[in-house]
């Protein structure tokens, strides 16, 4: 298996590879998300997983040209991390590891915020000892909260690239303001965004600071937690398990579910016309932007490998833009019920 690992490794996909921001780290434009990996019984859970499934999907996605991996200490309480570090373990080739902290949880699967330096150097470790791995290469606070913690949290994760355990830090939920904040305590690697044709508010501030201060930018959601695959219905929702967070989720509800299956719909003729599905579309589109390093793609079977490693290799048309464009417009209209 390792050989084959390296043999398709050195063929090289055309998908497309950037360099995270100011770090030697070098991306494909694709990432592999392992929320969904993490199982089910917790809080924000996907529904149920096979784990022998997960393992195929990570090392399915190494084959095929994706070099790095997306996980967080929280999904699945840990458990997201430990299918990681199995799927990786005893590969010549190994891809870049990104992961999280922040996000803690009781003994009742109960999840907080918790940013103080005691707390994240126990996490780096916990992390390192599920992942199998030496040195975290990019470890990103999950979510700024408690906000007054979040320079306490940065400091200790600055002292922690000293000693060796982590490469780069990055920041993910943060806003340009709080980038701000805690710049001046070690540079920002990376700040990591929800971004997708439902959900473009890094468009009004992020994407420029990113760009003009030299910092990757890492997107995540570019399907929209599947909304955006054409593979969604209002039946299909109705039928999630219970505990997939997805049934709590807004846009699965009325009156947006019923816009956004229109506007899937209207998409779906633009990917078709270029032999691609809805799901390569809503990928390739978040990626026409020069200022977004990488898209993180979540997968639960290799089968959706297949499928998403080809919106790293599709450079949309200007035409195709324009024509997205409109259609999103029309749909924000629907949604907020302006003339």
């Amino acid at each position: 298996y390792r050989a084959k690992v390296n043999a398709l490794w050195s063929q090289k996909r055309t998908m497309q590879i950037r360099r995270l921001g100011w770090t030697e780290l070098k991306l494909s434009t694709i990432g592999l998300g392992t929320w969904a990996i993490g199982g089910g019984g917790w809080k924000f859970s996907w529904g149920p997983q096979d784990d022998r499934d997960s393992i195929s999907t990570i090392r399915h996605a190494l084959e095929l040209g994706i070099n790095w991996i997306d996980t967080a200490a929280v999904y699945g309480l840990g458990h997201s991390e430990e299918i990681v570090g199995k799927s990786i373990k005893r590969l010549r080739y190994e891809p870049i590891i990104a992961t999280k902290c922040g996000r803690v949880w009781d003994k009742d699967g109960n999840i907080f915020g918790r940013l103080k330096k005691k707390s994240i150097r126990s996490e780096v470790e916990a992390s390192l000892k599920r992942l199998k791995v030496e040195v975290i290469d990019l470890y990103q606070i999950h979510w700024p909260e408690p906000d007054e913690d979040i320079e306490e949290a940065w400091s200790a994760i600055a002292d922690l690239i000293k000693e060796g355990k982590i490469r780069y830090a990055g920041v993910s939920n943060f806003s340009v303001e709080q980038i701000k904040r805690i710049q001046p305590i070690h540079p920002v690697a990376s700040a990591q965004s929800p971004y997708s044709m439902l959900e473009r508010s890094i468009e009004k501030k992020l994407l420029t600071y990113c760009s003009e201060n030299n910092i990757g930018l890492i997107t995540y959601s570019p399907m929209q937690k599947g909304l955006l695959t054409g593979k969604f219905s209002k039946e299909r929702v109705q039928n999630l398990p219970e505990d997939d967070h997805r049934r709590r989720d807004p846009r699965f509800q009325e009156p947006e579910l019923s816009a956004t299956l229109k506007l899937v719909e209207d998409l779906r003729s633009i990917a078709e016309k270029n032999g691609r599905t809805v799901a390569q579309l809503a990928i390739a589109w978040v990626l026409r932007r020069p200022e977004v390093t990488a898209a993180i793609v979540g997968a639960r079977h290799p089968s959706q490998i297949d499928e998403t490693i080809v919106a790293g290799e599709w450079v949309l048309s200007k035409g195709d833009i324009t024509a997205i464009e409109a259609l999103l417009e029309k749909h924000q209209r629907l949604v907020t019920k302006t003339p």
